[in-house]
This record gives C-alpha cells, structure tokens and sequence, in this order.
C-alpha cells in the first residue's frame, strides 16, 4: 500500500476496525492474500537519509520495513538488535495454556533484509553521539546517522524477593517471551486442584494494559479444565482493572467465580520465596506459583543514557507524537513502550506509532511539513478461555491544544462477551498484525 493510499484510509477512518489492522478490509479472501504477499519495494524516490533503528520489535521492525517501503531504496536503514529472532509478547499468554509454543511465536528479519533492503545488525548500542551524529556499538563500530529510531521496549524494577536462591529462581514475571515463558508454563501445569497462582499487577504504566487480566483468565481457565480446580489471586496495584474493565470483570464473577479472586490496591511489599508468601498493602497471600510482574520502565539506552531522555520522571521518554521526536535531544526519535504518550504500551499501538514516525522522518529528511493531523489505532484481542476471546480498540487523533494523542469518542469499542467468533477473529489479527510488521 502506497503511503499516501495509507494515511488517507487513517484519515477516513477505515483501519479502525478491530479485524482490519495495516490494511484496509475488503473481504476475507483478499485480506489473506494481502497479508501473505510482501508489498513491492519502490526504486529511487529522491529521498536520501541514514537512518538506525534500534530494537527490533513491534516498533522498530515496522518503522524500519516502512522507512524503506515508502522511502525507496535512496533511504538507508540499519536496524540493530542484540538478538537473531523476535518472541512475540502477543500470544504469549496463550504458552501457559498450552494452546501455543514459543516455536509458534518466534520471528526473524530475513524479510526484512532480503525483500526490503534493511541492513540488521545483531550488536548492541552502547552510545549515541548527538554531536557527531553517530552511534556507537559494543564492538566500537560507529553508525552516522541523519536520523536514530529508538525502540528500546521496556526494562523493569527489581523485586523484593527474600529466599534461598533456588527458589527466587522460580519467581519469574514473563512479561518479555522467551523462557521464563517456557518456565511459568511448566511450573502452571506441575500445580494440582489444590494449588494457588499469585499473579502480581504493577501500578501502571505497563506493557500490555489488558495482558495481566488476561493472564489470569487463561490460567483459570487451564486450571478448571485440566486439574478440576485450583485457585487463582490477582493482587493489583491499581484501583481496578485497567482495560476491558466490562469483559474481565465478568469473567472473574461468572465464568470463573469459583477460581479467581480479584484484589485492587494491592501494592507488592515482600516475597518471601521460601514461604510461597506474598505480602501487600492490601493483606498477605500464600501461593504454590507466584507471578510477580514488576514495575516497568523504558530500556537501558534511554533510562541510563548521559542523553538523559528519559524526560518523565526518570522512567519514560518526552516525544512530540507528530514525529515521536525527542524533547530532549533532536533527531532522536522514540517509538513503542519506551515513550511517555497517552497511548497504551501495546504491540499493536507500536505498530502504528512507527508508521506516524517514518512517514514523518521521510518528510523531514525532504523539509517538508509533518502531517498535522496522524491517527493511530489500539486494538487488542484477548483470550478468555481456550476456545472464546474478546477485544477492545480505541481510536486515538491529535489534540493540537494539548499537543497529545486523545481517545476519539466515536473510536472506542469494546466486545460485549467473549466468544468462539472473536477467538476465531483473533488469529486473523494477529496473523495480520506480525505480518504486517515482519512480512
């Protein structure tokens, strides 16, 4: 799709739905087909410009693939990423559960390279000179740029474990695949109908705003169909729960009244490891396999960074969302969950957070006037049981008086219940989203 084409469907309001994510919908037949099919890279469009991402996640892989698509192959891309394969945050409640491996949710840049023409670097960024313009990796190689992406995902607090080593081991949040993943699905299914699951929930921000909701749900759900029972405690930070309030709340009432119990304004103090004890400002809970996601907040490269990006409070990064541009430093953009912005941390989000970014880089590198006017979209598909899902999306359109990106009345919708048909619609959009990011 033609990036003008594109934003013109944004500004029509034609990618809101919560089944039609980087491409317009036009029937099943050819939404597959379109998914399926990489579009064809442009030859030379006079658009000259180095530019390096770093991070190759939901955020930095598609500005990258898109700098390039819209861009032509006069726009340079390097993308650094320590790692040779991305395992998607996405689905990855669905391992506990067992409906998917780690297998199933591992993708590489192969697209990316060989169809695109991105140079990817498995290095790790350890400076960033503004003054030179320049970045530096850890094997002394510097990267000139005229512009650097920063998609750096999010980095998280210690917790305050006590206990002997061995068993603080097991205390693992999950909230980055991989395998502690592979280590919370094993430690779930060892539980018997006697077992508790303690699933922690930091104050927010963090990544993923239904993800834990959700989390508990799926575990339930293992636990009633595979043990015959089993107990599941949600000890969350926040005064109640911070997406898709209508459809968790009567999961945990009806669907699983007799296995989960909620508890808001828990605030996490101590785990004591040995113990199974979790103590919180709302009480103290035992629990067999204890969950404990931790305060969140941007990568290591903006938080620590002698840039001193992180602008808010020490834990995000200032960024003017008509460019996702630092306020800080210039020609350093920040896209995904690293930034401060009024939109959700989510992978869906930092899909569409990229495409604001290099449509608005390409028009800087030519000193043109941004797009004044960029929407983005937040949908989200959640699994409440193995076979039935639910699913959110919110609109988001810029407020040049608050200069942030605010909820649209008319673009915020929500499922009534979960059920078979949204489960059924949740793999095509997820199939959509990562193709459109790694295809």
């Amino acid at each position: 799709m033609e990036r003008r084409q594109f934003l013109q469907y944004l500004s029509a309001g034609l990618l809101t739905s919560s089944t039609s994510l980087a491409w317009a919908r036009r029937g099943e037949e050819e939404e597959e087909a379109v998914a399926m099919k990489s579009p064809t890279l442009p030859a030379d469009r006079g658009i000259k410009g180095n530019i390096v991402v770093v991070g190759g996640g939901m955020a930095g892989t598609t500005v990258a693939k898109y700098l390039r698509l819209w861009g032509g192959t006069g726009v340079n891309v390097t993308l650094v990423e320590p790692n040779a394969q991305y395992y998607s945050n996405i689905f990855s409640n669905m391992i506990l559960e067992g409906t998917k491996t780690l297998d199933d949710l591992t993708f590489n840049y192969k697209q990316l390279v060989d169809h695109y023409g991105v140079k990817v670097l498995q290095q790790t960024v350890t400076a960033i000179d503004p003054t030179t313009a320049n970045v530096t990796l850890a094997d002394g190689t510097k990267l000139p740029y005229d512009r650097v992406v920063l998609a750096t995902g999010i980095d998280f607090d210690d917790l305050p474990l006590a206990g002997s080593d061995t068993n603080k081991a097991k205390i693992v949040h999950a909230w980055q695949a991989g395998q502690q993943t592979v280590s919370l699905q094993q430690q779930i299914a060892a539980m018997t109908a006697k077992d508790t699951f303690i699933l922690t929930i930091p104050p927010k921000p963090f990544r993923c705003p239904p993800g834990p909701y959700e989390r508990a749900c799926v575990v339930a759900d293992y636990l009633q169909r595979e043990k015959e029972g089993g107990t599941v405690v949600i000890l969350d930070a926040n005064p109640e729960i911070q997406a898709g309030a209508k459809i968790f709340n009567a999961a945990y009432s009806d669907t699983f009244k007799d296995i989960i119990t909620y508890v808001p304004n828990a605030t996490l103090e101590s785990i004591d490891a040995d113990k199974g004890t979790v103590k919180t400002s709302a009480g103290s809970f035992n629990g067999t396999v204890i969950n404990a996601i931790p305060a969140q907040k941007a990568g290591k490269l903006i938080t620590t960074s002698d840039l001193k990006l992180a602008s808010q409070g020490g834990r995000w990064a200032g960024v003017d969302v008509l460019t996702y541009e630092s306020t800080v430093i210039p020609k350093v953009h920040i896209i995904g969950d690293s930034s401060a912005t009024t939109q959700p941390k989510a992978g869906h989000i930092a899909n569409a957070e990229a495409k604001v970014c290099a449509d608005a880089i390409l028009n800087l590198l030519q000193g043109k006037a941004v797009n004044q006017n960029p929407i983005t979209n937040s949908a989200c598909y959640s699994p409440i049981t193995q076979d039935t899902a639910a699913w959110m999306s919110v609109v988001f359109r810029y407020d040049p008086e608050s200069k942030t990106m605010k909820p649209s009345k008319v673009g915020i919708a929500e499922s009534n219940k979960a059920s078979e048909r949204n489960h059924k619609e949740m793999m095509k959009w997820f199939n959509n989203l990562m193709s459109d990011t790694f295809a």
